[in-house]
């Protein structure tokens, strides 16, 4: 018996989770001052951002170069932070005085536009390289990279929603949609010492 062909719905489905995700990224950045979206909230750096930046690049790469669809050229070169161009490993994780926000999110939604001509050209077994993986491992198919770079969008949305709490107390999943169990802040202050209560005493075991 001959099985239908998976490819369209197990793609929708990635796509799908993984534009919910981009959403989510931009939805942090709404309403924040310019110091707000670029500023460091962790030991590390982390800001909100510079992980916009981050997964421009992370999709350019990985859904353009690793099938031989280079979004850069020579008539579009790449930005100086681009990982083939910068000497600084972080250089794609926070925004220079000089980029603009809107010009980090507009590069970040062409990236969505250029991922969608490789996920419509291309089936979910085509075969790729990494350029910057060990030759040895560096053969990858593209549901192998579109559900690695879903998880890694998804991990950086939760920075995002963390990132952004810090700052303000707004939270929740995506744009109407915040899937918080209430909108109270006395609930949840209630609920913080509740859990605060739950910690100290376990510490005192």
């Amino acid at each position: 018996m001959t099985q239908p062909n998976p490819d369209p719905t197990y793609k929708a489905d990635l796509v799908r989770y993984l534009q919910e995700s981009r959403e989510a990224l931009l939805w942090k950045l709404d309403g924040l001052s310019e110091y707000d979206a670029r500023r460091p909230l962790t030991p590390t750096g982390t800001n909100l951002l510079g992980l916009v930046k981050h997964l421009s690049g992370v999709e350019l790469g990985y859904f353009g170069d690793t099938f031989g669809r280079p979004y850069f050229t020579e008539e579009q070169p790449p930005p100086s932070w681009w990982w083939t161009e910068t000497d600084d490993p972080h250089a794609d994780m926070y925004a220079t005085p000089d980029e603009s926000r809107e010009e980090i999110t507009g590069l970040y939604r062409r990236a969505w536009e250029h991922a969608q001509a490789t996920f419509d050209a291309l089936p979910l077994d085509a075969v790729g390289r990494v350029p910057w993986w060990p030759e040895e491992r560096s053969a990858v198919t593209l549901h192998h990279i579109m559900v690695r770079v879903n998880a890694d969008t998804q991990r950086h949305a939760g920075h995002a929603d963390i990132l952004r709490e810090l700052l303000d107390g707004a939270a929740g999943l995506i744009r109407g949609k915040d899937a918080l169990a209430t909108d109270d802040a006395e609930s949840w202050a209630r609920h913080r010492e509740r859990v605060e209560q739950a910690a100290g005493e376990a510490e005192a075991r």
